[in-house]
C-alpha cells in the first residue's frame, strides 16, 4: 500500500470520529447527567410529549402528576425528554 493511502484512511477515520461519534456521546452523556439531577418539583416533559410535575423519584422510577385534575403517572427515568421546559399549560 501506499502511504499516502494510508494518511487518507486514517485521516477518514478522524473525520468520521470528530463529526459523528464524538457529538453523540457528548449528547448521551448530557443527557445521563439532566435525568441523575431530577428532583420532587421539576417540571418534565416525556419523550411522548406529556407534561408534569415530578412528585416522586424512586431509583429509576419516576412519579409525576399531570395538570389540574392531579392524575399521577409513573414512567422510566429513561422515558424523560427536557426538563423545566414546560409551562403550567401546553401551548395551543
Amino acid at each position: 500500500m501506499d502511504t499516502t493511502m494510508i494518511i487518507m484512511i486514517v485521516a477518514m477515520i478522524a473525520i468520521f470520529y470528530f463529526f459523528m461519534i464524538r457529538p453523540e456521546s457528548k449528547k448521551k452523556k448530557k443527557l445521563a447527567e439532566m435525568r441523575e439531577s431530577l428532583t420532587v418539583g421539576d417540571t418534565i416533559t416525556t419523550i411522548g410529549g406529556i407534561f408534569g410535575k415530578v412528585v416522586n423519584i424512586d431509583g429509576d422510577k419516576i412519579t409525576f402528576e399531570t395538570g389540574e385534575d392531579r392524575v399521577r403517572v409513573q414512567i422510566a427515568k429513561w422515558a424523560v425528554s427536557t426538563v423545566g421546559r414546560a409551562t403550567e399549560e401546553p401551548p395551543k
